[in-house]
């Protein structure tokens, strides 16, 4: 009986590795707009819901800002009506490690003299900067039914913001800026006084 002849087994040697065979390694930029393409920063307006009351329309206006609150310090909200715009409000951002990345706005409008049928409601809410540009900007409408409890005899066009509320945010009206400038304006004028008085 002849015996079979059993051919070596040939070992592989690692590969050596050069410049035209490297192994696919995962490019890192193309990695990251893969698994974050929502690293901007983003304001989304979450929801604009309306509840009618006597001679006023309360409007609760929720948005959510990403990828969190800490890359925010302030955020402009203006308000139009039938697109006209009737208030420009400034929030200040709280870095607080209470306050949540979702916050809400309420306004109450002053509907008197407003003719009854549909309206749109707007919010344009963006990161102001120096040069005037409008960074992360976003906008949302809603259309709105009214009808007025009372009917006034002079119809107006549009309404008037009564008041402004955030839930854990810090509201600036133009009113409050115009006092702050003053205050700063006042301060700067006795810090110079008391220079020249040395």
């Amino acid at each position: 009986m002849g015996r079979t002849r059993k051919t070596p087994k040939t070992i592989k040697t690692p590969r050596q590795l050069t410049l035209d065979n490297l192994p696919n390694a995962p490019n890192k930029e193309s990695n990251k707009a893969t698994t974050n393409p929502t690293h901007e920063k983003q304001i989304i307006i979450t929801q604009i819901d309306s509840a009618p009351r006597e001679d006023e329309l309360a409007l609760k206006i929720g948005f959510k800002l990403l990828p969190s609150k800490t890359t925010f310090s302030k955020v402009k909200s203006d308000l139009w009506f039938d697109n006209r715009q009737i208030s420009s409000i400034s929030i200040s951002i709280p870095q607080s490690a209470l306050a949540t990345n979702e916050f809400e706005l309420t306004s109450v409008l002053d509907m008197k003299g407003i003719a009854p049928g549909t309206h749109i409601i707007k919010v344009e809410m963006y990161e102001p900067w120096a040069s005037g540009e409008k960074l992360s900007c976003t906008a949302k409408a809603v259309t709105v039914e009214y009808v007025p409890q009372t009917r006034e005899s002079r119809l107006v066009k549009i309404p008037i913001v009564r008041s402004v509320a955030g839930t854990d945010l810090v509201i600036v009206s133009e009113s409050d800026k115009n006092m702050y400038r003053e205050i700063e304006e006042t301060m700067k004028k006795e810090t110079i006084s008391k220079r020249d008085d040395w």
